[in-house]
């Protein structure tokens, strides 16, 4: 009975292509991927989200009374030496340190006499404005009263008419 199993055994191999008919080369089988060492993928490493780390910190803290906590190292596949960076990040920063960081560039905080200088800028140029106004209506005068031949009492540019 053993040599009937052996037979339906090379047979099997040889419709898989393993075994060379009589006469025949051998052919080379590749192994699958997964056997092979030299194909393996490379490990990576675990990260935890902030509210993961700070779950298995509340579990711990939970468990350190009933001495569960290697348990639970173990489950998550974690060294004690990251529960301690982790608590330590958390005293520290007081969860700040374990919320995930917003990436780009950073906003700069308004400069509070930033809005003060904008008004005081409108203000000089309204004012400007106003004033190429008055020094235009000024020459239209001038010109006016030049023609009949009055003349107007001389105005200091510093000074306001009265």
């Amino acid at each position: 009975m053993g040599l009937a199993i052996e037979a339906q055994g090379e047979q099997k191999a040889a419709e898989a292509g393993a075994v060379p008919e009589i006469g025949e080369k051998p052919r080379d089988v590749a192994a699958p991927a997964a056997a092979s060492p030299e194909l393996s993928a490379r490990p990576k490493r675990c990260t935890f989200t902030a509210a993961a780390e700070l779950c298995i910190l509340a579990e711990t803290d939970r468990a350190a009374h009933t001495g569960g906590i290697a348990a639970i190292l173990r489950r998550e596949g974690l060294y004690s030496s990251a529960l301690t960076d982790w608590r330590r990040q958390r005293d520290a920063g007081a969860f700040e340190a374990l919320k995930p960081l917003k990436r780009g560039p950073k906003a700069v905080p308004a400069n509070p006499l930033e809005a003060e200088l904008a008004k005081a800028r409108q203000d000089i140029a309204r004012l400007q404005r106003r004033l190429e106004r008055a020094e235009a209506v000024i020459d239209v005068q001038k010109k006016f009263s030049a023609l009949p031949g009055i003349a107007l009492p001389p105005v200091d540019s510093d000074e306001t008419p009265q």
